[in-house]
């Protein structure tokens, strides 16, 4: 057992350097959802190899979801799909939603998105304004589907910005106060305790300060799996 999470941790360290090195290369191409296509058409061949059950918990949202390689046993006993990908934001997410949301008739949605926005320069209100757009899109297909937005996580590598990450969560959760169906899931608060106030420490995440480590994936699972089951269930 010890030998495979040494192995998972060195392999989630080897994603992050990928994704890094995609930053370097590619830059603000990342930054349009047309980025991710591949990505996107990935998951539709695993989806016509074998099609997911229907009324599983599905996650999407940017790699903080992609990486999270252990998300079906932390989260069991619900059954979950993890459908993130890559430096996502949260128009990219809207932009997909046809292909990685629509098709699965998901029991509930959770969607962790708004990061890189803020880390790209976007505003706390233009991220706000994405995720009503999303909601909306959700909406279509599944009018009383609950959506649970995890909050943009305090991290060191952007750590400069969270104020204006903060504001973002801010205003979505004045969003889910008016809207029974959509719910927050504090998961930067948490984070920022185990620094005392201060940063949030460096073993909750890899070596790059913005990644989780399996620690900082163990913090979530705790926090989001007693908020699913207690809304949700065990079923």
């Amino acid at each position: 057992m010890k030998t495979f999470l040494k192995i998972l941790s060195l392999l989630l360290v080897a994603l992050s350097i990928v994704a890094g090195g995609l930053f370097f290369f590619y830059g603000d191409e990342m930054d349009g959802a047309e980025f991710w296509e591949s990505t996107i058409e990935a998951y539709e061949a695993e989806d016509a190899a074998r099609f997911p059950d229907k009324g599983l918990i599905l996650f999407t949202g940017s790699s903080s979801i992609r990486l999270w390689s252990t998300l079906e046993a932390d989260m069991a006993p619900l059954r979950v799909l993890n459908r993130g990908f890559g430096g996502a934001h949260m128009d990219h997410v809207v932009h997909f939603a046809d292909r990685i949301i629509a098709p699965y008739a998901a029991r509930a949605i959770v969607v962790y998105a708004g990061d890189n926005d803020i880390g790209a320069g976007k505003s706390p209100e233009t991220v706000e304004a994405d995720f009503r757009a999303l909601v909306a899109k959700v909406r279509e297909d599944q009018p009383t589907v609950p959506i649970y937005y995890l909050t943009i996580k305090a991290s060191r590598l952007r750590w400069k910005l969270w104020s204006s990450m903060l504001e973002a969560n801010r205003l979505i959760g004045a969003i889910a106060a008016e809207h029974p169906g959509i719910h927050i899931i504090d998961v930067s608060t948490p984070m920022i305790d185990r620094g005392r106030g201060g940063k949030p420490p460096r073993e909750l995440f890899l070596f790059d300060g913005l990644h989780l480590s399996a620690e900082g994936y163990a913090l979530w699972a705790s926090i989001v799996r007693e908020h699913l089951l207690a809304d949700l269930g065990t079923r």
